[in-house]
């Protein structure tokens, strides 16, 4: 399958590159604003002649196969991805311990208060290591 999918790739920018080449050959239809809505009979989009040249159908053609083969590499990506049950590598991720979650608190019984949201009482808090610096004096004003 994988064969089958480095070629597909080749075609598909083979194809590609072809439909650009196609579409920058073709005949512009006009200068005129209104040429692509019937404005001139024979500046439509498809000329007088209608749709029927060789490079007009060559696109066509190359086109629908542009997207059949991308269609086709969906479908076939989807089918042979990883389903998830297999380990995947992280890389460094993978070494770092998963962080548990807390529990989630139970809400109060209807009618009483909730308890306060830190875990830890206000009395037990650490306090601050290093004091406050004493105020600087101002420079007393020259006269």
């Amino acid at each position: 399958m994988s064969m089958l999918m480095l070629i597909l790739n080749v075609v598909y920018v083979v194809v590609a590159i072809a439909i650009i080449g196609l579409v920058l050959m073709q005949r512009g239809s006009g200068a005129q604003a209104g040429s692509g809505f019937g404005a001139g009979a024979s500046g439509t989009v498809f000329g007088s002649r209608g749709a029927s040249n060789f490079l007009s159908k060559s696109t066509k053609w190359l086109a629908v196969a542009f997207f059949a083969i991308s269609l086709f590499m969906a479908w076939s990506a989807s089918r042979t991805a990883h389903t998830g049950s297999q380990q995947q590598d992280l890389g460094l991720m993978s070494e770092q311990p998963a962080a548990a979650a807390p529990e989630p608190a139970a809400p109060p019984p209807p009618g009483e208060l909730a308890p306060p949201a830190s875990s830890q009482p206000a009395a037990s808090a650490p306090a601050a290591a290093t004091p406050a610096p004493p105020p600087q004096q101002a420079p007393a004003p020259a006269e």
